[in-house]
């Protein structure tokens, strides 16, 4: 797993190895990021990416944020309370001496507190596939008030998902076993 491009672009980033059974670590591919990477900065919805603030749920090994603030996110707050993906995250950040410009909250995303701070103009949602945790994280992001009004949403699975009430499907790609739904605030 690597950066695919930008300023970090080729640092290989920490390997999952066998992972964590209970964690369900699975990285999207650099396939699959490079080509979610090619619809958000040049796509239909613009630079979706440059100079946005990130929000990383079930962030895993980090690499979607950490692709991101390589090609140019002002920031990113990664959110994830499995010790094997702490650990990894953590790892990842300082491979890319990217401490300053990342935030890193060890907690469950489905329970999300009130937003302390500016809200966040990207969101990855990346849960384990098939676990309907994804509609209980974004809609605890809703609720707590960490997406912009202008905010997109980057939800990863392998099924159907359900959007909650304040968010509206704009386009399902779908990459092998992998679907990545673009959504945005009604």
């Amino acid at each position: 797993m690597r950066i695919i491009a930008g300023q970090f672009r080729g640092l290989a980033l920490a390997s999952v190895g066998k992972g964590d059974e209970a964690a369900h670590l699975r990285p999207t591919t650099d396939r699959v990021r490079e080509s979610l990477f090619s619809v958000l900065t040049a796509g239909k919805y613009g630079d979706a990416v440059e100079d946005a603030r990130v929000l990383d749920l079930f962030a895993g090994t980090g690499a979607l944020g950490l692709e991101a603030l390589s090609r140019g996110a002002e920031c990113v707050t990664f959110v994830d309370d499995g010790r094997k993906a702490q650990g990894l995250i953590s790892e990842n950040i300082k491979k890319c001496r990217a401490e300053e410009h990342c935030t890193f909250m060890r907690m469950d995303a489905t329970r999300l507190p009130a937003n302390p701070s500016e809200p966040y103009d990207l969101i990855f949602l990346d849960p384990p596939y098939t676990k309907g945790l994804g509609e209980v994280a974004i809609a605890a992001a809703l609720a707590g008030n960490w997406l912009t009004k202008r905010a997109l949403v980057v939800w990863e699975d392998s099924a159907a998902i359900t959007p909650p009430e304040g968010l509206i499907l704009l386009d399902t790609r779908k990459y092998g076993d992998t679907k990545i739904n673009f959504l945005e605030p009604a």
